[in-house]
């Protein structure tokens, strides 16, 4: 009775080993062609989030943006900064999460501009 129970726990813990291997290579595989669409883009963005420590959405959601308007980044901003004011009441943690976040969006900017400006270029030959 115990060999054929050591047997099932073995095929079970077989099952579920290469399920899980299969998960795995999938998941990799998700990510790299993910990453692969993502371009040269991708990657200036990701690198502007990994220097900046936040993401762009979260950027996005910390000053209430659903775009990237200078205009409206800066509106948010001005207020964000002025309510979380240490001498009003304020959380400094949170005005620095607004300058960051600013900071962040900004940049984001920066690398739309220019890949703009990249792809208004004629080729050089």
């Amino acid at each position: 009775m115990a060999k054929y129970l050591a047997q099932i726990i073995v095929m079970g813990a077989q099952v579920v080993g290469r399920a899980f291997a299969r998960a795995l290579r999938q998941e990799f595989a998700a990510s790299r062609a993910a990453a692969d669409a993502r371009g040269r883009a991708g990657h200036q963005s990701a690198a502007a989030s990994n220097l900046s420590g936040l993401s762009l959405q979260e950027a996005q959601q910390i000053l209430n943006v659903s775009k990237l308007s200078p205009e409206e980044i800066q509106k948010n901003y001005e207020h964000l900064f002025k309510v979380n004011d240490k001498s009003v009441g304020g959380s400094f943690y949170l005005q620095s999460k607004v300058v960051r976040a600013k900071e962040r969006l900004e940049e984001e900017l920066r690398i739309q501009a220019q890949e703009d400006r990249e792809r208004q270029q004629p080729p050089k030959t």
